[in-house]
């Protein structure tokens, strides 16, 4: 092959148009890929190192929450407890109330008891001696007469001054 006839194919002139065309823009061309794959690089690295951040925070959150839940989970567990003592307490409260209550309405049923017993005994005594006066007033009607009743008036009156200095 001859050169001119090389240099007059135009399959050459594309090769050689071709190498020069890399040749030039070839740096500009890898600078601009490289850039570009580079910065895709940084951003992959900071979604990394953002997801990381992420997950140790999340992480953090939720070792948080675990304990929130636990001292959560204790201070109801503690309320429980004071709620059933305070129930217990009152209940027992209650239970003595209803204790005295059941004491004051037993000693007031004495009381009313020992009352009526009283009024009785007052009210068998009071007739009792309305019958002794009714009985003596018969005897006395019986057996005093005009005589006797002066000599009885006279003996009060004569022991009059002795009774009243000895009350």
């Amino acid at each position: 092959m001859d050169t001119t006839a090389l240099l007059r194919d135009p399959h050459v002139w594309e090769a050689v148009s071709f190498v020069l065309f890399f040749l030039l823009l070839g740096g500009t061309i890898w600078s601009k890929l490289t850039g570009a794959l580079d910065g895709r690089a940084e951003a992959v690295k900071t979604a990394l190192a953002d997801a990381a951040r992420l997950r140790t925070e999340a992480e953090a959150m939720l070792r948080q929450a675990e304990t929130e839940r636990a001292a959560a989970l204790v201070e109801a567990q503690q309320m429980l407890a004071r709620a059933k003592a305070e129930a217990e307490r009152v209940s027992a409260a209650a239970a003595a109330e209803a204790a005295a209550s059941a004491t004051r309405r037993e000693r007031m049923a004495l009381d009313r008891i020992a009352a009526a017993e009283a009024g009785a005994l007052t009210e068998v005594r009071n007739i009792a001696a309305e019958i002794a006066i009714s009985a003596a007033r018969s005897v006395i009607a019986e057996q005093v007469d005009g005589n006797a009743d002066a000599n009885l008036i006279d003996t009060a009156v004569a022991d009059l001054p002795r009774a009243l200095r000895a009350a």
